[in-house]
């Protein structure tokens, strides 16, 4: 496949270099006829370790040229590569202009070549970047032109080998063209495909970066009350990623509800008081309480937005299987809904204010002492009397009840249920 390849920084050479290893030809283009001249005689423009030998086998093997010429590559091209720079603006915001500004200049060459052409957004953008590109493409060109985004996953220092051997390739596109054309560039890359709606690839790339930026902060919060207290954080960190059940792995890491129990809320609040009389600054931990109740306020709010006021929860210890409903967020969830004047009934089966005991009793009677008259055992009345509906629990029998709801009641769903076809389900973090 002939491809240009419009930015010749990191990403671009790197990107050049490992597709032109694959057999394809490669047009980069640059507006520094520096990097250019660099990238036509084999050298690379930066320091990557690999890169100079790849980037001279494929000029020598006649696979990669270079360009400042917009039009010269796009009459060479039948995929073009997006991979300028998408800098911070002072308010902290992209500056998108070097991207637009070329895909107005790849439209306008398109004006004087015949036949489809296809152009991935390769560089760093938020989501429906790839849709203003393909809007402006179009309007440049006065005819169609097939658009993806393809995030990339590549780190300084190691590119070669994370373009090699990637965890997976995702392929933004709702174009049957710009996919097909995409998994032939990417045929022999020895990793999982996905193809995914444009803005979810866009999303993707963002989430990574911020989960990288999350865990190198934590870790570094850890290592700093660990220290304080003795305790060495590289010790605790290389035991805590042993575990891939729960601490390194999928768990907790879907959109829903928040967190509660005897446990989390409560070890959370005894790090924070340690870092408090110890007098350490840990940003991130401090954060997680608040984070979580605004959790909660973003669900009691999407329920009082509809105007409901009968309404039903599904579900009321912090999670299924379990009659434990300390901090649980959805005794908050209905506090919150009874306090704004909501008629509410509760499904749990699991839970019956007879037969709590000890702290989990006493928790109850001081969040909802009347919880005995808003839990029921008559599911049928309990979804048909409902105007609005929680399930804050993943079961079985919620999935069930949820048959016989009619299609004009809401169903927030942040327990990620099996919800039947034609019930009006709605999220609150999805």
């Amino acid at each position: 496949m002939n491809v240009a390849v419009f930015g010749l920084g990191y990403v671009g050479a790197v990107t050049s270099a490992c597709l032109a290893q694959r057999g394809h030809h490669l047009m980069g283009v640059d507006v520094n006829p520096l990097k250019c001249d660099m990238i036509a005689s084999g050298r690379s423009p930066i320091i990557e370790t690999g890169l100079d030998d790849l980037l001279l086998q494929g000029v020598q093997a006649g696979r990669i040229h270079a360009t400042t010429s917009v039009s010269e590559a796009v009459a060479f091209a039948d995929l073009s590569i997006v991979s300028v720079g998408t800098p911070s603006l002072p308010n902290g915001g992209l500056d998108l202009s070097y991207v637009y500004r070329v895909c107005e200049q790849i439209g306008q060459a398109l004006r004087d070549k015949a036949g489809p052409h296809v152009l991935v957004l390769r560089s760093t953008a938020l989501p429906g970047t790839t849709d203003a590109c393909g809007e402006i493409l179009r309007r440049a060109a006065g005819r169609d032109v097939h658009v993806a985004f393809n995030p990339e996953f590549l780190r300084e220092g190691s590119s070669i080998r994370d373009f090699d051997q990637p965890a997976y390739t995702i392929i933004g596109t709702e174009d049957r063209h710009a996919e097909a054309a995409l998994r032939e560039l990417y045929a022999d890359v020895p990793a999982p495909l996905h193809v995914v709606p444009t803005r979810v690839a866009e999303m993707v790339k963002y989430t990574a970066n911020a989960f990288h930026a999350v865990k190198i902060t934590f870790a570094n919060e850890i290592g700093l009350l660990a220290r304080q207290m003795g305790v060495d954080g590289r010790d605790v960190m290389s035991l805590i990623v042993q575990d891939t059940k729960l601490n390194v792995s999928p768990a907790y890491l879907r959109p829903g509800f928040a967190y509660g129990g005897s446990c989390l809320p409560k070890d959370v609040s005894a790090l924070l008081h340690l870092a408090r009389r110890e007098e350490l600054s840990v940003p991130l931990l401090a954060s997680l309480p608040r984070s979580n109740h605004v959790q909660i306020e973003r669900v009691a709010d999407a329920v009082l937005a509809t105007g409901a006021r009968r309404v039903t929860v599904l579900g009321l210890a912090f999670k299924a299987g379990t009659d434990d409903l300390r901090e649980s967020p959805a005794v908050e969830l209905v506090e919150r809904l009874i306090g704004r004047g909501c008629d509410v009934r509760i499904l749990d089966r699991a839970v019956q204010s007879a037969t709590l005991l000890g702290a989990n009793r006493e928790y109850i009677e001081r969040r909802l002492p009347h919880v005995s008259c808003l839990l029921t055992d008559d599911p049928e009345s309990l979804i048909h009397d409902a105007q609005a509906i929680v399930v804050t629990q993943n079961q079985k029998e919620f999935s069930r009840l949820l048959e016989g709801v009619r299609p004009d009641v809401p169903v927030f769903d942040v327990a990620g249920i099996a919800v039947p076809a034609h019930v009006r389900v709605q999220g609150v973090a999805w």
